[in-house]
């Protein structure tokens, strides 16, 4: 019994953990006063735009998700 409580116990923390990774938002970035969609970024790719920002010809800039 002791061990089916653990790997139930396993399976959801492992099942919230991924939820979480696939999460997507809404993002933009501010530009000239605007904001500028990015549309719908989930999980890893999500993470990397707001911690690198948002690149383009005419410089790099903070990307917003919401959260």
């Amino acid at each position: 019994m002791k061990s089916i409580i653990i790997t139930f116990s396993a399976v959801i923390i492992l099942g919230l953990a991924s939820c979480n990774k696939n999460k997507c938002e809404e993002c933009h970035y501010d530009k000239a006063g605007q904001e500028i969609p990015l549309g719908e970024v989930c999980g890893d790719e999500m993470e990397a735009l707001e911690a690198n920002g948002y690149t383009d010809s005419t410089g790099n800039y903070v990307v917003h998700c919401a959260h």
